[in-house]
């Protein structure tokens, strides 16, 4: 399987395959940039052809971007709408350079002018992306959300119907969160439960548009929308969940990426769950 976990990029991206490697991932998710500003000053030339020197050497088989969270395509606000989607359009660029070929963002919030209204913000937004930037090698990702406060996603229709309805909609993926999904109200635990909620993703959205899954434990119940990460087994979804998941084979050749608290440093813990609860998976 194809296991990564997010990567700090505060020593550069250059280091990255190789503190991957030592944990033990073969696949990578970064922020391209500090994620707390619109833009960011240039890359380092160097840092990038490092980067892709090692990310070969070290067997980093895939690598995604995560979107700064200050990006919100559902804003009402104009300034902070167009904001984002110029953010949008600066770190595609990035992506490009760094050769990453997927960039993930939550869909939007639309601060209570509705759902109606924050998706077609939405899909508007995106079509601006993809019609003004010259970048043709990255494509965008809608993440599903826990459905937090006016956040958009937390239903697989809303998110292929921003996908049915974008100009280009080739150009648009999904990426799936464990945690975001279970918080959400679909269930992953028992076989009956795991089947439904994977039926319905396949008949919503379809597995052909999925890049990347975010592999994440859930702190809180089925249903509560609230977004917090537990590590692997340690949350409600628990080991039974995660059995589902990693013995089901369309999951083989998509990336596996770990958002679980304490990053890096907490990793190998949550390997060590996840080859135990491979151990008791029939092949």
């Amino acid at each position: 399987m194809i296991i990564g976990g997010h990567m700090s990029i505060g020593e550069g991206f250059s280091k990255i395959p190789e503190r991957a490697s030592s944990i033990g991932l073969n696949s990578a998710q970064v922020f391209t940039k500090n994620q707390r500003q619109w833009i960011s000053k240039p890359l380092d030339r160097e840092d990038v052809k490092s980067y892709l020197i090692n990310k070969d050497r070290f067997g980093l088989l895939i690598t995604v971007a995560h979107a700064s969270y200050l990006v919100n395509l559902a804003a009402p606000d104009d300034e902070k709408w167009e904001k984002s989607i110029k953010s949008m359009e600066h770190e595609m660029e990035r992506c490009s350079e760094l050769k990453i070929p997927y960039l993930i963002f939550h869909p939007g919030a639309h601060m209570g002018k509705g759902e109606d209204y924050g998706l077609k913000r939405i899909i508007d937004a995106i079509d601006r992306i993809l019609d003004e930037s010259n970048v043709r090698d990255v494509n965008i990702t809608l993440e599903t959300t826990a459905g937090q406060g006016t956040n958009l996603g937390y239903r697989f229709e809303q998110i292929a119907y921003i996908i049915d309805h974008v100009s280009d909609h080739k150009r648009v993926n999904v990426c799936m969160d464990t945690c975001h999904i279970f918080a959400a109200g679909y269930e992953l635990r028992s076989e009956r439960g795991y089947n439904k909620t994977m039926d319905e993703f396949e008949e919503k959205i379809g597995f052909k548009n999925l890049v990347a899954v975010h592999l994440n434990d859930s702190e809180k119940a089925l249903g509560s929308r609230v977004d917090r990460h537990a590590q692997i087994g340690y949350g409600y979804i628990g080991r039974e969940g995660f059995k589902n998941i990693l013995s089901d084979k369309r999951f083989e050749k998509i990336p596996l990426i770990l958002e679980t608290p304490g990053g890096e440093e907490l990793y190998p813990q949550d390997l060590k769950v996840i080859k135990e609860i491979m151990g008791g998976v029939k092949q």
